[in-house]
């Protein structure tokens, strides 16, 4: 029998107690539960290479994504280009995701306080020593990691080359 889209991911974008009490079933059962963040504007090979690496270090993968008022705040008034309903929608439908959730902050560092992943995960653009949460999920007894990204793939370097500035 056919899943349909809408239910792969509609059980998969969740409000904080919902995903809190889904992470803490998801350890109880002994499952590892990794957690990464970002703006996921314009999904490209290197993000669902990243998506996919990063959901190969535990059993269940968490996505934290920037909320558009965030995203502009970090990037500026033109971005994002996608709607956040529809960049979180469009990573609830990867089958190696297991939830996704909104953050309106600069940084998820209150939401990873709140979910405390067992594996926090981030680009190796930076120094495990200066991931936002990091400390937290060690001193809680997980882990930080880093992933390689597949050089030439970036949201801003699609933007500039569809407008012509690349």
């Amino acid at each position: 029998m056919k899943t349909s889209i809408d239910e792969i991911w509609l059980g998969k974008i969740d409000e904080l107690p919902t995903l809190k009490q889904k992470i803490k079933n998801w350890q109880l059962e002994g499952n590892k539960v990794v957690f990464t963040n970002g703006v996921f504007d314009l999904v490209h090979i290197g993000h669902l290479s990243y998506l996919a690496k990063s959901a190969e270090l535990g059993h269940k993968l968490v996505v934290g994504v920037n909320a558009d008022s965030s995203v502009k705040r970090i990037k500026g008034d033109d971005r994002p280009i996608n709607h956040q309903n529809s960049r979180v929608a469009l990573l609830a439908a990867l089958l190696f995701i297991d939830a996704v959730i909104l953050f309106d902050e600069d940084t998820p560092l209150n939401l990873i306080k709140e979910l405390m992943p067992d594996i926090l995960v981030k680009g190796a653009d930076y120094a495990i020593e200066n991931i936002v949460g990091g400390k937290e999920v060690i001193a809680n007894g997980g882990e930080v990691k880093t992933i390689n990204f597949i050089e030439g793939y970036s949201s801003t370097n699609i933007i500039k080359k569809i407008s012509g500035q690349m």
